[in-house]
């Protein structure tokens, strides 16, 4: 996944003013006690990313 994927499914699945306040401020175990943000920082490939957030979110299947 590459990083406008990330945000258009972020964007999609919250609105973007929202998507960018879970990737600033959401601190999700799947992700180590880290951000999405932070994740990005540390290397995390956005995929891991997205599939967190979708754990966490209890995203649909479908979106996954």
């Amino acid at each position: 996944m590459r990083m406008t994927e990330f945000w258009d499914q972020m964007n999609t699945q919250f609105g973007p003013a929202y998507a960018e306040s879970v990737a600033r401020d959401h601190v999700s175990a799947r992700l180590n006690g880290r951000t999405a943000a932070q994740a990005v920082e540390d290397g995390v490939p956005y995929k891991k990313i997205w599939l967190a957030i979708c754990g966490d979110f209890e995203l649909p299947p479908r979106v996954r």
